[in-house]
């Protein structure tokens, strides 16, 4: 007799549960309800993890995606075109930090379009690289990455260079770096699965870590010995030693390292914090 009344809309149906129920009051209790939401098929799942992701972005910091320093790709001031191009072609980035005599020092940002007018030009050797310079926005790492994208969005900036309480860079990050904890990776013809993109230190005993990092590849990073019997991926011993699928940020200790849930959804985790314990001597 029911089967032709309309279904309820989500709009509808969150405000009809806020008025019984009240608002919720953590982002933990909003995740929970739009699974709810998803379970009446109210939204669907590529719908929900967006939704999740743009939760999670309140939660997380730069220092959680960062590019750390030790795989920036930069130019220094002083180098001719001949010296940076190569990495320009190789790399395939639009941007990069351009940097001064000292290491520390980033003086702007260059973006390889700006370089096009090279092709046309017969002789070289008088460019100099700091006349075509963009301004270079500077982020501390614990900013909220909510906070930084709206930055962005006001800025029309694409990239931050990320520093530390000392004042020295620590990494960069980009909008494609926050948009990809919302909608997930965005993928182009310059991307390919290296082994090494799986794995980034952002410290000296921290390393974030794709879940579907395969048992062996983590065991040769890491030096342990996790079987693979049971799991493919780390992502799968985690959630095998929870028993369940964990929340996000919530962490367990594996064997001398500590993994911590940094993003994922109502359906796998998808990046974990990896910290190596520090054992007491």
């Amino acid at each position: 007799m029911n089967e032709d009344r309309p279904r309820k809309s989500l709009f509808t149906w969150l405000t009809s549960l806020r008025l019984f129920s009240g608002a919720p009051k953590s982002h933990n209790e909003m995740k929970h309800i739009l699974r709810e939401a998803e379970e009446r098929q109210l939204v669907d799942s590529d719908a929900l993890s967006i939704m999740e992701g743009a939760i999670q972005v309140a939660d997380m910091q730069v220092r959680e995606i960062m590019i750390p320093r030790s795989q920036m790709a930069f130019v220094k001031s002083d180098q001719k075109p001949k010296e940076f191009l190569p990495l320009i072609i190789e790399s395939a980035h639009s941007r990069f930090p351009v940097l001064g005599e000292n290491d520390d020092e980033v003086l702007g940002i260059l973006l390889a379009k700006d370089l096009l007018n090279l092709v046309l030009e017969q002789n070289t050797d008088h460019f100099r690289v700091k006349e075509i310079l963009r301004p270079v926005t500077f982020v501390p790492e614990s900013k909220r990455l909510n906070v930084l994208l709206k930055e962005f969005r006001a800025t029309r900036n694409h990239m931050a260079i990320v520093i530390d309480e000392y004042g020295g860079i620590a990494g960069l990050v980009t909008i494609e770096d926050v948009l990809e904890q919302i909608v997930g990776d965005i993928e182009d013809e310059h991307d390919f699965d290296e082994e090494d993109s799986f794995i980034k230190q952002v410290g000296e005993d921290t390393f974030m870590v794709k879940a579907l990092t395969s048992i062996q590849d983590f065991n040769e990073s890491f030096h342990t010995h996790h079987e693979d019997f049971e799991f493919d991926t780390i992502g799968g011993i985690v959630m095998g030693k929870f028993g369940r699928l964990p929340e996000c940020d919530e962490s367990i200790v594996i064997g001398q390292h500590e993994f911590k849930v940094v993003n994922g959804n109502n359906r796998q985790i998808h990046l974990l914090q990896v910290t190596k314990i520090k054992q007491e001597e």
